[in-house]
Parts: structure tokens; C-alpha cells; sequence
């Protein structure tokens, strides 16, 4: 399984080894933004596991201090006798930076800085930043997850939200990243890049946290995947794997079985990652090397929904 925070959009996402949405839930990170120094109070970025769980079989509510149930049980009037305690709650999660210099040793680890995913209080807001560098969230919320991942889960906490919609919706910003990434990247004559099909396609757009377009996708009706480019400056950093994981997200919504995309060759091992396998011979496509790649979406069945932010 693996984790991704988003700041800018203040959800927490978990998903399978093959992109499956499993839940989506509100969260609220650091109020300071992100930052990776010690004793800024700033949530850290960038890739990160769970290194220890703690708190299994705690009522719900149970207040911790330096990991440890103090023996107190948050209520409103407790809240109220000490009104600017910074409120750890029913489960931890402690987080551990995976990128030395970044996220780990030294003034910026995120394991001795103590950042962790952990409930809060019903009464604080999540959906906006609010905490001092850690992930709040909804006492079931983290029960709920607490007991569905193990210890060294991976964690991403990123920079960047991703949206779906309409090619009303969506196009303009579509538009941009294809034109930059295969258009003038890598020379697709214009003509052949936008085409009749993105009407009536479902988009996907990753946007950074000013809002700027960095990487989409589409999904037609027929259930075929295309059109996923991620701007130069954001590869290696999780984009791509966001889109499509929002991509397989909508297919399962719109209850299709089976996948296909024209992969680029030297991109299909992405693709196998998420459980796509290459069928037939290499093609040309645009003058690119390309493999067809299919996928069965529910190859167990059709698994339950996946629980919205704030539900």
C-alpha cells in the first residue's frame, strides 16, 4: 500500500499496490506550510515511511504526550483548562524521512522532529493547514487507517493536488502540458496531438500549489488511457503515479472493466507497476516506439467504494 498527502488540496490518500483507491480523507497539515527544518513547525515533504505505530487498542480520544497515554481523555471542558496544548489524540503514526539531506539526518529529519499522522479533536478544522508541522485527522479516520497499513508503509507528501473533470473544464491547462511535453519536447506535429476525442473524455489535471498545470491524462469511454505528460521540472516526484492513479479512480467509478493504453516503450515499465501488460509487437506512433498494454480493472471483483473526503 502507499500513503500520498497532498498540502495544497489538505487530503490523505491510500492506495493499493496496484493504484486502487482505498480512502480518501481530509487532514489538516502545518499551518507555517511546508519546510523540512527543524523547529520550524512546517510539515516536510517528499517521500517518507511509517517507522512505528502507536497506540493499538486506545480509546478513542486518549490523549498522548511524548507517545505515551497520559491517562487523560479529551473532552471539551479539558480543552478548555488548557486551551493552548497542542492536542495528539487516539492513534500515531511517526513518520520517517526516506531522503537523506532532505527529509532525513541532520537539521531536517522528519523522525526526530517528531512529525506524525495523528487524530485531533472533532472541534478543529481540517480541509485548511492549522497543526505545528504534523497530519491531523478525524479520530475514526485514523483508527480506520491505523489498522489497515502496516509499519513501513510508504508516505508522499507532495506539492500538488489532482483534479478531474470535462475538456470544458480542464482543457485549457490540458492544452498547455501536452503542447510543452509533445509538442515542443518531443515534436508531435500539433495536428495529430489534440484530436476529436477530447470532448467526450474524462481529464485529469495535476496542478502545484499556485494552481499552475504540471501533468495530465485522459480517459476515453471506451476505457483506453492516453495523453499522460508531466512537465520536465516535476518528473521523479510522484506526478505521473497521481494522474493515473485519479485515471483508474474514474474507470472504476464509471465501472469499466478492462484498460488499455499505447505506451510509450520507454515508459512501460511505469505501466507494469499498476498491473498493465504489454500485448503484441512494438508500434510506431507520432515517429515514438509505443506497446499496447491492457489491464483488468477488478480482476477479484468489484471492491467497495472508496470513502470521500469528510464522510
Amino acid at each position: 500500500m502507499h500513503i500520498r498527502i497532498s498540502l495544497p488540496l489538505q487530503t490523505l490518500e491510500l492506495h493499493d499496490e496496484r493504484g486502487t483507491l482505498l480512502r480518501r480523507y481530509l487532514v489538516s497539515t502545518a499551518k507555517n506550510g511546508a519546510g523540512e527544518q527543524n523547529g520550524s513547525f512546517c510539515t516536510p515533504r517528499g517521500r517518507h515511511i511509517v517507522r512505528a505505530k502507536v497506540g493499538a487498542g486506545a480509546t478513542p480520544n486518549t490523549v498522548f504526550k511524548r507517545r505515551r497515554p497520559t491517562g487523560e481523555v479529551w473532552t471539551p471542558q479539558l480543552a478548555e483548562r488548557f486551551p493552548g496544548r497542542d492536542w495528539i489524540l487516539t492513534r500515531i503514526l511517526w513518520l520517517s524521512g526516506k531522503e537523506p539531506g532532505c527529509n532525513r539526518l541532520g537539521e531536517v529529519d522528519t523522525m526526530r522532529r517528531y512529525i506524525y499522522l495523528h487524530g485531533a479533536p472533532d472541534t478543529v478544522e481540517l480541509g485548511a493547514p492549522g497543526s505545528i508541522g504534523c497530519v491531523r485527522m478525524r479520530n475514526h479516520d485514523i483508527v480506520e487507517l491505523f489498522d489497515l497499513i502496516p509499519v513501513y508503509t510508504p508516505v508522499d507528501i507532495v506539492e500538488f493536488g489532482v483534479a478531474a473533470g470535462s475538456w470544458q473544464e480542464l482543457g485549457a491547462q490540458a492544452r498547455q502540458v501536452r503542447e510543452s511535453v509533445f509538442v515542443d519536447e518531443q515534436r508531435v506535429p500539433r495536428e495529430l496531438e489534440m484530436d476529436e476525442h477530447d470532448a467526450s473524455s474524462r481529464h485529469v489535471i495535476a496542478r502545484d500549489a499556485d494552481g499552475g498545470a504540471i501533468g495530465t491524462g485522459r480517459l476515453l469511454a471506451a476505457g483506453h488511457i492516453g495523453r499522460m505528460a508531466v512537465l520536465a521540472d516535476w518528473r521523479g516526484k510522484g506526478v505521473g503515479r497521481a494522474l493515473l492513479e485519479r485515471l483508474l479512480e474514474e474507470a472504476a467509478a464509471k465501472e469499466m472493466r478492462h484498460l488499455a493504453l499505447h505506451a510509450q516503450t520507454q515508459a512501460s515499465g511505469f505501466y507494469r507497476r499498476f498491473g498493465f501488460v504489454a500485448e503484441g509487437p512494438e508500434f510506431m506512433e507520432a515517429g515514438i516506439p509505443h506497446r499496447v498494454m491492457l489491464r483488468s480493472l477488478y480482476p477479484q471483483g468489484i471492491p467497495s467504494p472508496a470513502r470521500k473526503p469528510g464522510t
